[in-house]
This record gives C-alpha cells, sequence and structure tokens, in this order.
C-alpha cells in the first residue's frame, strides 16, 4: 500500500467535472418547483445565486490553487480555523454526500421504473451501486473519463432545448410556422407574479440546485497541472449558470405560460414534442438517468476522498487513509459505498418518500460547506496580510466585501429554510447532527489529543 493519491485526472477532466456539477436532475425535473414559487422572477433567483456560487469558488480556488489537497476545504478550515472546524466539515460533508448519492441512486430507480414498471425500485438502486462503486474502484482516471461522457451527454440535451427553443420562439418552428415571441415571460402576472417574495421563497431552492460544485477543490489533489486547471473550472462557473440554468429556463418560460410548466411532466419534454420529436420522453427519461449515475458517480468520489482526507489527519480510522499502486483509497470507497448501500434498504421500505426526505434535510449540510469554506477563506487571506505576502493572480475580488455579502446571504437562505415548514426539517436534523459530532469530537481522542494545525 502506498500513502499518496495520483494525479490522473487531466484537464479535460476537470473542466467537464465542473460543468457537469452545474447541470443534475433538478434541471430536469425539479426546475418545475422553482419556477412555481417565483414565475419568471426565478431568472433573478438563478443569477443572484449564481454570482454567490461564484464567490464561493472564487475563494475556494484561491486556496485550492496556493495548495491542492485532497481533502479541500475541510483542510483548510482545520489550517485556517482549528482542528475541530476541520473535523466538523469533513464529517459534515461526507454525511452530505452519502445523502446526496442516496437521494441519485433512488432517482436511477425511480427513472428506470418508467421503462420496466414492474420491477421494484430497490434493484435498480442496487444495481447503480454496484456499478459506480466498482468503477470508482478501478482507478481515478476511470472517475473522471465516467463524469466526461455523462457530463456530454447533458451539456448537448441542454444546448439543443435551448437551440431549438429559440428556434419555436423566433422563427416558428414546431408552431405552424408562427413564432411564439417572449411575450409570455410577463402576460401572466408580470416578472413578479407572487410578489418578491415569491422569488425570496425560490432561493432556497435554487442554491441547492448547485450543490457539488465544489467538488472540483476535492479533486485537485488528483489533477495534473491544477495552477491552471481549477482556475480555468472555476471562472467558468458564472457562465455555465447563465447558459444551462438561465438560458434553458428563459427559453421555456418564453415558449409556455409559466402557469403551466411541470403539470405534464418535465419542461424539457414538452419543449422537444414540441418541435416534433415523438421520442421526447423516452430521450429526456435517459438523459435524467444520466444525470443522476453522473451525481452519484460525483459523490462516491468526494465522499471517499473526504473520508481518506480524514483519515490522513487522524479524524478517522487509520486504515481509511490507505492507497493502493494504482493511487485509489480503496478502504476509504468500500466503507463510503457500504453506507450508500442503505439507499436499497430505504428503496424497499419507503420507496415513495426517499428522494424527498434526502433532499429536505440535507440543505443545512449544503450551506454549513460553503459557510466554511467563506471562513478559512477569511483567515487564509488575514493570515497572508499578517505575514506581509501578496495573494497569488487568482484570487477572490472586492475581498472581505464580496466574502461577508456572500456570508449574509447564506445566513439568509438558512432563515429561509425555517420560515418555510416544508424545509425547516433540515434545521432539526442538521443541528442535531453537528450536536452528535461535537460530542464525538469532545469524547473521542481525536478532541483529547493535541491536534497541530499546519502553517
Amino acid at each position: 500500500m502506498t500513502q499518496h493519491l495520483q494525479r490522473r485526472l487531466t484537464p479535460r477532466h476537470i473542466t467537464f467535472m465542473a460543468l457537469g456539477m452545474a447541470i443534475g436532475a433538478g434541471l430536469f425535473l425539479g426546475s418545475a418547483d422553482a419556477i412555481k414559487l417565483a414565475g419568471p422572477s426565478v431568472l433573478f433567483a438563478y443569477m443572484v445565486g449564481g454570482v454567490m456560487i461564484f464567490i464561493i469558488m472564487r475563494a475556494l480556488g484561491e486556496m485550492t490553487v496556493h495548495d491542492p489537497v485532497a481533502g479541500s476545504f475541510s483542510v483548510y478550515a482545520q489550517r485556517y480555523l482549528g482542528p475541530f472546524a476541520g473535523y466538523l466539515t469533513g464529517w459534515n460533508y461526507w454525511l452530505l454526500m452519502v445523502g446526496v448519492g442516496m437521494a441519485e441512486a433512488t432517482a436511477v430507480g425511480a427513472y428506470m421504473q418508467a421503462w420496466f414498471p414492474d420491477w421494484p425500485r430497490w434493484i435498480w438502486v442496487l444495481g447503480s451501486v454496484l456499478m459506480i462503486g466498482g468503477l470508482n474502484l478501478l482507478s481515478v482516471k476511470v472517475y473522471g473519463e465516467m463524469e466526461f461522457w455523462f457530463t456530454l451527454i447533458k451539456v448537448v440535451t441542454v444546448l439543443a432545448m435551448i437551440a431549438g427553443g429559440l428556434a419555436i420562439i423566433f422563427l416558428g418552428w414546431g408552431n405552424g410556422g408562427q413564432a411564439t415571441g417572449l411575450s409570455n415571460l410577463w402576460s401572466h402576472g408580470g416578472w413578479f407574479p407572487h410578489g418578491l417574495m415569491g422569488m425570496v421563497l425560490a432561493l432556497p431552492v435554487v442554491v441547492f440546485s448547485f450543490g457539488g460544485v465544489e467538488t472540483v477543490g476535492i479533486a485537485a489533489g488528483e489533477a495534473a497541472q491544477p495552477e491552471r486547471t481549477i482556475p480555468r473550472a472555476v471562472n467558468s462557473v458564472l457562465w455555465r449558470i447563465l447558459i444551462f440554468y438561465v438560458g434553458a429556463l428563459f427559453v421555456m418560460m418564453a415558449i409556455y405560460p409559466w402557469t403551466g410548466l411541470g403539470d405534464h411532466g418535465s419542461p424539457f419534454v414538452t419543449t422537444f414534442a414540441k418541435l416534433g420529436i415523438p421520442q421526447a420522453a423516452g430521450l429526456i427519461n435517459f438523459v435524467v438517468i444520466t444525470a443522476a449515475l453522473s451525481g452519484f458517480n460525483s459523490t462516491t468520489f468526494s465522499g471517499s476522498r473526504m473520508l481518506y482526507s480524514l483519515a490522513t489527519k487522524a479524524q478517522a480510522p487509520a486504515m481509511l487513509g490507505e492507497v493502493n499502486a494504482q493511487g485509489v483509497p480503496l478502504r476509504a470507497i468500500l466503507a463510503t459505498l457500504a453506507v450508500l448501500l442503505l439507499a436499497v434498504l430505504l428503496n424497499y421500505l419507503l420507496p415513495a418518500r426517499v428522494f424527498g426526505i434526502m433532499m429536505s434535510i440535507l440543505s443545512f449540510n449544503t450551506v454549513w460547506t460553503w459557510t466554511m469554506v467563506l471562513l478559512a477563506h477569511y483567515n487564509f487571506r488575514r493570515r497572508m496580510r499578517l505575514r506581509g505576502e501578496v495573494p497569488s493572480g487568482f484570487r477572490l475580488r472586492l475581498w472581505p466585501l464580496s466574502g461577508l455579502v456572500c456570508l449574509a446571504f447564506f445566513a439568509f437562505v438558512v432563515v429561509m429554510l425555517g420560515v418555510n415548514p416544508d424545509t425547516r426539517v433540515a434545521l432539526y436534523v442538521g443541528a442535531a447532527w453537528i450536536a452528535l459530532l461535537a460530542a464525538t469530537y469532545r469524547w473521542s481522542s481525536v478532541g483529547s489529543a493535541e491536534q497541530p494545525v499546519p502553517a
């Protein structure tokens, strides 16, 4: 056994990983929920959320270029906020990845049932765990190649939908030659049909849809030329959001009244069907399965690397930090997969509720992770200033104002999680989880031992 990961992720892998994280199953099916809350003003919600995510990614990217390590923000939290913060952040993120992985595996099972309604969902969930887990055990390059092809399918689908939608809007394709124009955007209650509060209520949904973009930081520990590939991937975050979320939703709401979107399944299905593609439902079902497998692939990768990082910091069993000759942390992957198998049991017992339960309780974990990134970056930059060091060319602009604005935004999102009865459970479960971790840290050898904090 060796003790080091290997840098086998190429610039192509990193670029498409960053791209794929912005395009999940939520865009294809879940976007209808955000539209119902905000109407056309959901476009502004995605713009605001996109800017906040860009600030986070610039902060994370700056620390990553300075020190590209597998544990990413968990290591930075320990280094710049203390061992306890690193412990909480690492285990919290591992739980987040396991939870999202369970939800994505559940989504695969649900979408496969559209083709095979007589097969129980848990069989497909088990199949996805075994397939994705088995491929992750081979090498990190296999993971990178899978993510490249998964992402390529999603990108082509979204771009085709946007291009076809624009043809309907301006050329009348699929609409008897009659251009639909843009009037649907403001003809059904205006841009803010539910007032400003409608857009505000949509913000937690919007923010959570971007979950996973931080995987780029996790991958830095196995990236070739991270000083070049990480800035390129981070800088593309904002335009990805504008094209794939704002662009796609703009087209859909221009073609159809927003009040009816989602009533007949995915808005993507109705758009492709209008273009004269009879197999639209099957096509989008395939793409959504691909998106769910992509998310499951990434969560397996990120969860196992975080577990590996915790082990190397003596915050998890040491055996989980062992790496084989191919640079794969086998035991960390197997441990993560063992917990992911709980998704099979949950889908056997509660097949209709698993996805919603997991998504509703993980919002807090996502906000916690991003908050730790910003706090760690603040101390990182402050320490550089005390030492008289100059930040690198790739850095968070308008610091500290930009970071403080983003922190205030996430505090507001947490408040909105509590206001909405459907998401309030996230705060209860999140608080209980943090309390459990704090107690474990306090009474374990991890907390009792004096932890060095690297400079």
